[in-house]
């Protein structure tokens, strides 16, 4: 019997790690890339091209040790924070590493997937040649869906009253590339998500006015956290993640309010919102309150309605309008899943742990990367794809049936509901470390912790206490790489190589202070468990 074919559907972020882990597990992949470069989102292109598109000064939000791949360290002098084509270049290392270009078969859409009535689970997939325009046919094993989902713009005009009337220029915040062209325009962002953030701050540097509309506010948090590290690498480690397990939720909220307020007081500067901090996903921008501070950004509510030159806001205020960009998100939806397959509504679908339909017959088709985790995408994504791989395989014991899928995915549900205020934003959020334990924990390769204080203190340390990077989960078991440890007890040291570029006098200060943030972390969690237990 041969090997087991996988139709990986996109060459993006996810699809690339999928090429991958069907390797790893012998699987033989075989991928359709609609466009003709990998990439996906990150892939920038100065003509609006279909599907995700990053705008040319798109700077990523999650830091290199925390968004790369387990086995593939981003090199050491790439910045911590990398600009879309850092990024692209990764993706060139990762794949020529690994030798995937091969597995791809670009300028090739896929127009449909079919699972067969009868048989063991095989899925009919029906392609087209974007230059020929022809269309083929093909049957595979199993399929990886991993197009994201940012691809399909979220554009509710129906929800702006006079629209129609209005005699100045409005589109999607996917349409836009370059700050230039506004200069001397009065522009209006809808919506207050990373986009939005990140659109205005830009074009209030061009504009003769930037005015940035929100229904509830947002919370904003810095790029750069305490002593100039990356916020991520504070805030995604098992330590922190136990001490929020453990704590009240209004204590959380309380400490971090308090110190995003201490940075700027999100009341005074009209971005506080409607809902306490772990009801919403964050806005991540270093420049807000600077703009705000200047008056190039000047926050309002929500609109009202259009007229042909003004726009009307919910308190009253009217503005006269050149430009609108909404900034209002994307929909969730795979046009080329039937509904039998995987019906969306609302960016609501019954996906097991986030990427298992439980309608599909053995299990033979996985969404990978439908999920928006407060963290880094791209190791969940392989981490998605290192279980999928192993259950196409049959290495795993099958998922559970039906019914116990769907009691998880329902509980999974209600618990988002709990937390978050009801928008299309939240439903698929996920905390970064609690699902990668939960998905490493499926296949086997989630850290022992116990074991590792045991054999290996100074790693324990580093995995405990340290930011919780995708190398872990190679530290055993299987795909097991044989430089995690090492990747790991470096990792702090490729974090401060780019920014040390120039010769200074060392203080001690900043490391005693680091070492007490550790030690006071360790004491509020084992306080709180010996107090709530």
């Amino acid at each position: 019997m041969g090997k087991k074919r996988v139709c990986v559907i996109g060459a993006g972020a996810s699809g690339l790690t999928a090429i991958k882990c069907c390797i790893d597990e012998g699987l033989e992949p075989v991928c359709f890339e609609k466009s003709h470069d990998i990439g996906g989102l990150w892939r920038y292109e100065e003509k609006e091209k279909e599907g995700a598109c990053v705008y040319n000064s798109t700077i990523i939000n999650t830091s290199k040790e925390m968004m790369c791949y387990s086995d593939c360290p981003i090199p050491d002098e790439f910045p911590n924070y990398m600009h879309n084509t850092k990024i692209m270049e990764y993706f060139g290392i990762y794949a020529k590493k690994f030798n995937l270009m091969k597995h791809i078969n670009f300028n090739t859409s896929v127009l449909s997937c079919e699972q067969e009535e009868k048989g063991s689970g095989e899925v009919k997939v029906k392609i087209r040649n974007e230059k020929t325009k022809e269309t083929s046919d093909f049957e595979f094993d199993a399929v990886l869906v991993c197009v994201g989902h940012h691809a399909d713009p979220y554009y509710p005009l129906d929800a702006f009253p006079g629209i129609e009337k209005f005699k100045g220029e409005y589109f999607h915040s996917h349409e836009y590339r370059k700050p230039q062209g506004y200069e001397g325009k009065r522009v209006l962002i809808v919506g207050v998500g990373n986009s939005g953030g990140d659109i205005a701050v830009e074009l209030s540097r061009q504009a003769k006015q930037l005015y940035w509309s929100t229904r509830r506010g947002c919370w904003v948090m810095n790029r750069v956290s305490d002593q100039g590290l990356p916020v991520d690498i504070i805030n995604t480690t098992r330590i922190t993640t136990l001490a929020l397990k453990l704590l009240p939720i209004s204590w959380i909220n309380n400490i971090v309010e308090k110190q995003l307020n201490a940075r700027f007081d999100h009341q005074m500067y009209g971005l506080k919102p409607k809902h306490r901090f772990t009801g919403q996903h964050p806005t991540i921008n270093d420049d807000v309150p600077n703009q705000i501070l200047s008056g190039r950004i000047i926050m309002v509510e929500n609109v009202a309605k259009f007229t042909e030159h003004e726009v009307e806001f919910k308190d009253g205020r009217r503005e006269e309008i050149d430009v609108v960009v909404f900034a209002t998100g994307y929909r969730f939806r795979f046009p080329f899943l039937s509904d039998s397959i995987l019906e969306v509504n609302d960016n609501k679908c019954r996906l097991y742990k986030h990427m298992w339909p439980s309608s599909v017959k053995n299990n033979s088709l996985a969404i990978i990367g439908g999920i928006q985790p407060l963290g880094a995408i791209n190791p969940i994504s392989e981490m998605q794809c290192r279980w999928a791989c192993r259950v196409f395989k049959g290495r795993l014991a099958t998922l559970p049936n039906d019914n116990k899928m769907l009691l998880d995915i329902n509980r999974n549900k209600v618990s988002l509901q709990k937390r978050f205020y009801n928008s299309q934003r939240h439903t698929m959020e996920a905390d970064h470390v609690a699902y990668m334990d939960e998905i490493a924990d499926q296949i086997g390769v989630k850290p022992n912790m116990f074991s590792l204080f045991i054999t290996d203190r100074k790693l324990a340390r580093k995995v405990w206490y340290e930011f919780c990077s995708g190398y872990q989960y190679r530290l055993k078991g299987p795909g097991k790489w044989a430089g995690a440890r090492e990747a790991i007890m470096g990792q702090k040291s490729r974090m401060f190589c780019p920014l040390h570029t120039r010769a200074t006098t060392k203080s001690s200060k900043s490391k005693k202070k680091s070492l007490l943030s550790y030690y006071w972390l360790v004491a509020v969690a084992i306080g709180a468990f010996y107090v709530y237990r």
